[in-house]
């Protein structure tokens, strides 16, 4: 993952791309500096660790997606159509290292099967339902939208 970043970094340098420059040091700007989070603990203490894995990258990511989508929905309300539009192309950058994400029918399926495994009789049980979803689809489930699927199936 790190080396396709900076792969993409070279790549967009060379060609000149300077938005998508610009995106590519903002997501590799974000890994580093949980790199040197995740090198101390909560009390300060050296963790041993020296860089977050890649599943925490990937989290890391999702968040920025989630970050941009946000603003870009704030920008459309406040007419700023020129604002929200470069939040899009920055989250179509950081998707390209996203797994692909599963489409509605394709979540809904998921979430059904997990239900039908776990036997889930009701609300009490969604907690479940989504821990199994995010041990098996994390970074490629929306999972906002897996649990409105659950609270309306358990209906």
């Amino acid at each position: 993952m790190r080396d396709r970043i900076s792969q993409a970094i070279k790549d967009a340098m060379k060609s000149g791309d300077k938005r998508r420059l610009a995106t590519l040091r903002l997501i590799s700007a974000a890994i580093k500096d949980r790199d040197i989070a995740a090198q101390v603990d909560s009390t300060g203490q050296p963790s041993g660790r020296d860089k977050i894995s890649d599943a925490e990258v990937l989290q890391l990511l999702q968040k920025m997606v989630k970050q941009r989508r946000d603003s870009a929905e704030t920008y459309r309300k406040g007419g700023r159509e020129d604002l929200a539009e470069q939040e899009m192309a920055e989250i179509a950058v950081i998707e390209e290292f996203l797994p692909k994400q599963l489409d509605e029918a394709e979540t809904r399926a998921a979430v059904e099967e997990v239900m039908r495994e776990i036997e889930c009789g009701g609300l009490k049980d969604m907690g479940r339902v989504m821990g199994v979803l995010k041990e098996r689809y994390s970074g490629r489930m929306d999972f906002a939208k897996a649990s409105s699927i659950v609270k309306e199936l358990l209906k």
